[in-house]
């Protein structure tokens, strides 16, 4: 399933009502980690490919959705089951890292 780009308009549709479990990144394209994290977010979709939506939210053009979530500090990456957030990883984590996040939060 291929990353979506998610916006202030499309959030609530793509996220909150989504029948799979939604990890969201919160970025932006000046972001050193954001960039650096972004292969292996892109990577990973692939992997959970079925179970698991990715979604990224560009943090300048989307504002009201950043705040909403109170996001302060990017990447911050927020995993959605159910409308609602399950998990929070902020920064940027190794790959292994990141999948043993999802799947415990993939577990709940």
């Amino acid at each position: 399933m291929p990353l979506v780009h998610l916006t202030d308009a499309t959030f609530d549709q793509e996220v909150m009502k989504s029948d799979l479990p939604v990890i969201v990144d919160f970025w932006a394209a000046w972001c050193g980690p954001c960039r650096m994290i972004a292969p292996v977010f892109e990577e990973l979709s692939g992997d959970y490919a079925g179970r698991l939506k990715f979604g990224k939210v560009d943090v300048d053009a989307n504002p009201a959705t950043a705040g909403q979530y109170g996001i302060r500090s990017i990447p911050s990456l927020l995993v959605f089951k159910n409308g609602r957030v399950v998990d929070t990883i902020v920064g940027a984590v190794p790959k292994a890292a990141l999948a043993q996040k999802i799947d415990a939060a993939l577990a709940k």
